[in-house]
C-alpha cells in the first residue's frame, strides 16, 4: 500500500466529520442566542425569539400529526404575514422541501409547480388567496390543503396550533437534504424547478453575514414578497439578533411612515420601488435618519435615478446580484462605492463575493478580455444542485462546468462587474447588438422620463427595431423625436429607438420588476410597430399589476 492509498483509506467513512451545517441549525442558533429579543412585528403581533421558536415547534408537530415526514414537499401561497414566516421556518426545522408559489402566477402555473415538485401539503393565505386556494383544493392536486385562518376549504392551521407542544424538537435535517425548490419566472416557456440543497442556503447566509454592511441594530422591513428576495434575508437578520417587520403591500407613503414609526434601519427594494420613493411628493417631509442600509437588486436600475437616490437619501444603498440558480450573493456593490463622482461604479453590480468564482465567457467558453462583453458564469457552493426533472436544461446551464447565468456583462481591471443585459433581452438591430439596459439608462437621464422599458420588435429592414415604452414624470412632457434624438446624441444612432411609445403605466411582476414578457406581448401584434420616429398611446391596460407615474406600486 502506498502512502497515498493509506491516506485515502483513512479518510473513507469520515464524511460526517466534514459535513456542513443545515438551515435548521442556523435557525436554532438564532433562537437560542436572542431568546428575549423581539423577532417579528406584523399583523398586529410582536413575537420574541422565544415565542417565535415555540410557535415554529408547534407547527412542526402539527405537520407531523398529518403525516408529513422529512423531505416531503410543502408549498406556500401567501403574502407577507407573521404566521407565514412560522410555516417557512417550521418547514426548514423539519427538513421539508419548501416551494413558494408565485403570488401572481396563473392557476395552471400553480398546478404545474405543485405537481412537478411533488408537493404533499399546500398552505394558503386565506385573506389574499382564498379563491385560488379553493380552486386548487377542488382539483385535488395535493394531499393536504392547509389554511392560515378559517376557510370553506382545507384545515385551519392557526386554529390547530394551540393544542401542540412548543418545546424543543430534535433536528433530523441532513446536510445533503433539499432545502427548497424555487421556480423560475417561466419567461421562456414552462418554469424550471431550481433544486437547492442545504449547502446553497447556508453558503448564501454566511456570505450575507460576512460581506453585507449591516447596521448595528438590524430592524429590517420586508417591503417585497417573502416568497422572493425578502424571504432570503430573514435568516441573516435573525442570526444578527435583528427584528423583522412586514408590509403586506408596498406604497411609498406607507413605507416612509413605517420607517419613521418603527425606526427601520435596513430594507430591500427593487428599482421601481426606489423610483416610487423619489417621485413621492412627501419624501422630504420624513426623517429617514434611522435608515442605514437599503439593499436593492432583482432588476437593472437606471444610473441617473440611482444618483438621484443617493443624493436625496444619502449613502445608504448597497447593490446585490444573484439569480434563482445562485441566489442573492454572487456580487455586491458597497455603500461607499455608490459615489456620483465615479459614475462608472453606479453602472456596476459590484465585485464577486469571497467563495465565488466568476468569469465572463464567450460562446466557445473562452474567457473574454477586460471591458469585453461575455456571459457571466459562476462556480462555488452557492450554485444550485440541478433543475428538477430537466437533465438537458441542467447540462446546458452547467456547460463547461460553470453555471451560465444568462446575463451579459463586462468586467473592468479592478474587478467590478457591469451587467449590460439579459442574453434574451439583447436586441439585434441591423446586425448590431443593442443592450436594452444601456438604452434605458440613457433615457433615465432625460428630465421628463420616470421609467422606460426597451424591447426589440420584428422589423422587415432591421430584423429587430429598438422600441422604447416610456412613462413620463407627473407634469412633464416630451415627444418621440425628442427622446430619439436624446439617445442618438449620447449612444449613437444604432442604439436610438426607432419607435417611442408613451404609456401611463407599465406591467410589473410579483416582485415589482418590469415584466418585459408582458410588455412584448402588448406590442407583438403591431400596437407599437409604427413608422420610424412616431409615437403610440394605444397600449393594453393591465392596471392590476402596473407602475404608473410610480407613486402607486403594487
Amino acid at each position: 500500500m502506498t502512502r497515498g492509498d493509506g491516506m485515502q483509506g483513512m479518510q473513507q467513512g469520515r464524511e460526517p466529520l466534514y459535513a456542513g451545517s443545515t438551515v435548521a441549525e442556523l435557525y436554532r442558533s438564532a433562537f437560542k442566542s436572542f431568546a428575549q429579543r423581539e423577532a417579528i412585528v406584523g399583523d398586529g403581533v410582536r413575537l420574541s425569539y422565544q415565542a417565535l421558536e415555540a410557535q415554529c415547534h408547534r407547527m412542526v408537530r402539527y405537520f407531523e400529526s398529518i403525516g408529513l415526514r422529512r423531505q416531503d414537499g410543502i408549498s406556500l401561497l401567501s403574502g407577507n404575514r407573521a404566521d407565514a414566516v412560522v410555516a417557512i421556518i417550521a418547514a426548514q426545522l423539519m427538513g421539508l422541501r419548501y416551494t413558494a408559489l408565485h403570488p401572481l402566477a396563473a392557476q395552471d402555473d400553480h398546478v404545474f409547480a405543485l405537481r412537478d415538485a411533488g408537493i404533499k401539503a399546500l398552505i394558503v393565505d386565506v385573506p389574499r388567496f382564498a379563491e385560488r386556494g379553493a380552486a386548487l383544493a377542488a382539483l385535488g392536486v395535493v394531499e393536504h390543503v392547509l389554511t392560515l385562518g378559517p376557510a370553506s376549504f382545507g384545515a385551519d392551521v392557526n386554529a390547530a396550533l394551540p393544542a401542540f407542544d412548543g418545546a424543543d424538537i430534535p433536528l433530523r435535517v441532513q446536510p445533503e437534504d433539499i432545502s427548497k425548490i424555487s421556480y423560475t419566472g417561466g419567461t421562456t416557456g414552462k418554469s424550471k424547478g431550481v433544486i437547492h440543497r442545504q449547502r446553497t442556503t447556508v453558503t448564501m447566509t454566511l456570505q450575507q453575514l460576512a460581506c453585507w454592511e449591516w447596521p448595528a441594530q438590524t430592524r429590517f422591513l420586508a417591503a417585497t414578497p417573502i416568497s422572493h428576495a425578502s424571504g432570503a434575508i430573514m435568516l441573516p437578520v435573525l442570526l444578527r439578533g435583528g427584528t423583522l417587520f412586514f408590509m403586506s403591500k408596498f406604497s411609498p407613503e406607507d413605507f416612509l411612515q413605517t420607517v419613521v414609526a418603527e425606526r427601520i434601519s435596513s430594507t430591500f427594494l427593487v428599482p421601481t420601488q426606489i423610483y416610487g420613493l423619489l417621485d413621492c411628493e412627501t419624501l422630504d417631509q420624513y426623517d429617514l435618519s434611522p435608515l442605514q442600509m437599503v439593499l436593492y437588486g432583482a432588476a437593472p436600475i437606471a444610473e441617473a435615478r440611482l444618483a438621484q437616490a443617493v443624493q436625496r437619501l444619502g449613502p445608504v444603498f448597497c447593490q446585490i446580484y444573484g439569480q434563482a440558480e445562485a441566489p442573492m450573493t454572487i456580487s455586491y456593490l458597497r455603500r461607499h462605492e455608490h459615489d456620483p463622482r465615479r459614475p462608472q461604479l453606479l453602472r456596476s453590480c459590484g465585485r464577486p463575493l469571497p467563495g465565488n468564482q466568476v468569469k465572463l465567457l464567450d460562446a466557445n467558453l473562452r474567457e473574454v478580455g477586460p471591458g469585453e462583453v461575455g456571459e457571466l458564469c459562476v462556480r462555488g457552493p452557492l450554485i444550485m444542485h440541478e433543475y428538477l426533472n430537466r437533465p438537458e436544461e441542467t447540462e446546458k446551464a452547467f456547460a463547461g462546468d460553470w453555471l451560465h447565468t444568462g446575463d451579459m456583462a463586462r468586467q473592468d481591471a479592478d474587478g467590478y462587474l457591469c451587467i449590460v443585459d439579459r442574453a434574451k433581452d439583447m436586441i439585434i438591430s441591423g446586425g448590431f447588438n443593442v443592450y436594452s439596459s444601456e438604452v434605458e439608462n440613457c433615457l433615465a437621464q432625460h428630465p421628463a422620463v420616470s421609467l422606460s422599458a426597451v424591447i426589440g420588435l420584428p422589423h422587415p429592414k432591421w430584423g429587430e427595431a429598438v422600441t422604447a415604452v416610456v412613462v413620463l414624470k407627473p407634469g412633464c412632457s416630451a415627444n418621440a423625436q425628442e427622446l430619439i434624438a436624446f439617445v442618438a446624441k449620447r449612444k449613437g444612432v444604432v442604439n436610438a429607438p426607432k419607435t417611442v411609445v408613451f404609456e401611463a403605466n407599465l406591467p410589473l411582476t410579483a416582485v415589482s420588476k418590469l415584466d418585459k414578457k408582458a410588455i412584448r406581448a402588448m406590442y407583438a401584434h403591431g400596437n407599437a410597430n409604427t413608422t420610424d420616429g412616431t409615437d403610440s398611446t394605444d397600449g393594453t391596460d393591465n392596471t392590476d399589476n402596473m407602475v404608473s407615474s410610480p407613486q402607486h406600486i403594487v
